[in-house]
């Protein structure tokens, strides 16, 4: 889990930008799992980070899919 940063994302194609998005989505269950199960996280500010990156991601989407 990185942060990545809107310019990075923008210069990604778009199976790129796909591929981290499953990612993200991926390590977001993996962390929301490991609460659940009672367990205590290394970073317990990824959860956030993990959903601002998604949210990023979608953003840039949305705004490519508008500007075609």
């Amino acid at each position: 889990m990185a942060l990545m940063r809107p310019s990075e994302i923008r210069e990604m194609n778009e199976s790129e930008r796909e591929r981290a998005l499953k990612r993200f989505q991926y390590d977001l269950i993996k962390e929301r799992g490991t609460i659940a199960a009672g367990g205590s996280l290394k970073n317990p500010s990824g959860v956030r980070v993990i959903r601002k990156a998604i949210a990023r991601i979608k953003t840039i989407n949305n705004e490519i899919r508008r500007n075609r």
